[in-house]
């Protein structure tokens, strides 16, 4: 579904030579995958999720898709609710993008919201709501509503849980496994949050200063870690059951 040669991205700095926030980076997904994007922040994993959604030009390398159809490859950013005009209804947000890619009639739309709302589990009356009147899960699913509403055969979710508490996050994360398997969807996940990939990757690649520093399936990956950097963030990883141990 995508296969990325020796891309390098670079932010210009006026009067310093131009940062490289990734360099050299290759990796391929398969269809219908769980895929994920591993690393601390700063690491270059958004500027390259930016990049293959053509938010960034690249320097130099290629990234080739399966599929060429406009709004095939769409993203979900972190911050949902300040992905979405507070000034308009979701209703009005997801009208939008149905108008302006002209996916539906007029007086299909209505019908169609509802359906996209109901596919990510909100009720049709959220079509009346603003951002503000909602939580961040809700609006998590109303960003990954919008997503769909262009029939994606790629999705690229960027921190999509990072700022939701705890049981939201696991409600979202079903809510992508769920939509893989509905839509046959190739998805591509983003975090720094270890738990997070362990608990939907089929495979993953680590990220660190912009490099891959490793890859595989994520299973073996998070059993066996081969580079010094993987080791360090799973030992970062709190043990749920070794703290319990030591409280008693």
């Amino acid at each position: 579904m995508l296969k990325i040669n020796h891309l390098v991205i670079e932010y210009p700095r006026p009067g310093k030579p131009p940062f490289r926030a990734v360099n050299d980076v290759s990796f391929d997904v398969k269809e219908n995958e769980f895929f994920g994007i591993v690393g601390e922040s700063g690491c270059g994993k958004s500027t390259l999720a930016k990049a293959l959604c053509h938010l960034l030009p690249t320097t130099s390398g290629t990234f080739q898709f399966a599929t060429t159809t406009p709004g095939s490859i769409q993203m979900v950013f972190q911050d949902a609710v300040g992905s979405l005009n507070p000034r308009k209804t979701i209703g009005a947000a997801l009208e939008e993008v149905l108008r302006i890619h002209k996916l539906c009639p007029k007086k299909e739309r209505p019908t169609r919201i509802a359906t996209l709302l109901s596919e990510v589990g909100l009720p049709a009356e959220v079509a009346l709501a603003y951002p503000r009147e909602l939580s961040g899960g809700q609006c998590q699913r109303i960003s990954i509503a919008r997503a769909l509403a262009m029939n994606p055969r790629v999705l690229i979710a960027d921190e999509p849980v990072s700022a939701l508490d705890v049981s939201v996050q696991a409600r979202v994360l079903n809510l992508l496994a769920d939509l893989r398997k509905k839509r046959n969807l190739t998805i591509l996940l983003i975090s720094h949050d270890l738990a997070v990939v362990r608990t939907v990757c089929d495979r993953l690649i680590v990220m660190n200063k912009g490099e891959i520093v490793e890859s595989g399936i994520a299973k073996e990956v998070f059993s066996n870690p081969q580079h010094p950097y993987t080791q360090s963030l799973l030992a970062a990883v709190p043990d749920i059951a070794e703290a319990s141990e030591r409280a008693r």
